[in-house]
């Protein structure tokens, strides 16, 4: 069974990832037989409070150490040891030691993750995941944020539920309170990406807030859940002054993605992020890597 082909953006390889119930999901997205389970269950908001109270009981921590040696985690990069985490979910949303992803020039990634990026909002029917195009009306629920947008560039990334899952902010400056879109839960599994593009960004449950740069413009921040994820964690103070690096919020158990919206013209976007979006392919960052200037 084939995995989901990435980029390594240091190396420029082609590697290959391998997400956790891969069969499990495989069915649920791509089997017309899974349509049923996942109409009536996996998208009900009760399966990812049930599942993520699971991953708050002391017994959890019983899966860390397998789950960490499954995906060669680089524990040396956390701020605590296996042992000392109370429960899984202290775990997957653990904190680093700040030497662990330095800070970039210019616009860095929020989080790590597999990234696309899009110079051109409005351009990318031609090329984009099934044809589908991103629908920004649909994704923020706000006809006239949207307009502002469109025009645009557009970046994902994608969080594997084996990646750091807490999201910081690309570059200084002032953000907004947060604001909460209500959906459902879908899994952002590249399977389900592939299958069902629009759907799982557009109806999942996701918020955003903007961050108002000196001389950037506004940059749009939309953490988005997905299945087995319970919620969306802020933790930044609203409308202070914030270091680009600083921490937005984190994800509870689960795999989750970040989307990034930037005003027309406001940054030049990474050549290979470019190239590797438009042949469809995906590329390996972490947090605090340059991806513009």
């Amino acid at each position: 069974m084939q995995g989901i082909q990435y980029i390594d953006r240091k190396t420029g390889a082609l590697c290959e990832e391998r997400p956790p119930a891969e069969k499990y999901i495989r069915f649920l997205y791509q089997s017309p037989l899974g349509k049923l389970p996942l109409e009536l269950l996996v998208r009900r908001k009760f399966l990812s409070a049930w599942y993520g109270r699971r991953m708050d009981k002391e017994k959890s921590a019983k899966k860390i150490a397998d789950f960490v040696a499954a995906y060669n985690i680089d524990m040396s990069e956390a701020l605590r040891s296996v042992e000392e985490f109370e429960n899984f979910n202290a775990f997957f949303c653990r904190k680093l030691h700040p030497s662990a992803r330095p800070i970039g020039e210019g616009l860095v990634s929020p989080a790590d993750g597999k990234l696309l990026a899009f110079e051109h909002i409005d351009e990318l029917r031609a090329f984009f995941v099934k044809g589908q195009a991103f629908n920004l009306k649909r994704f923020l629920g706000d006809e006239a944020l949207a307009e502002r947008y469109a025009k645009g560039s557009l970046l994902i990334i994608r969080l594997a539920p084996h990646d750091y899952h807490r999201y910081h902010f690309p570059y200084a400056g002032q953000a907004e309170e947060a604001q909460q879109i209500m959906g459902r839960y879908y899994s952002v599994s590249p399977y389900a990406l592939a299958r069902n593009f629009v759907k799982v960004f557009c109806e999942n449950k996701r918020a955003y807030s903007i961050l108002k740069t000196a001389d950037r413009g506004d940059i749009l921040l939309a953490p988005v859940g997905a299945t087995m994820v319970g919620s969306i964690h802020f933790s930044y103070p609203p409308n202070a002054q914030l270091e680009k690096g600083q921490e937005m919020g984190y994800f509870a158990f689960g795999g989750s993605t970040v989307v990034m919206l930037l005003e027309p013209g406001q940054f030049e976007l990474s050549a290979d992020l470019l190239e590797n979006s438009r042949r469809g392919m995906e590329t390996a960052v972490r947090m605090g890597e340059q991806i513009g200037k």
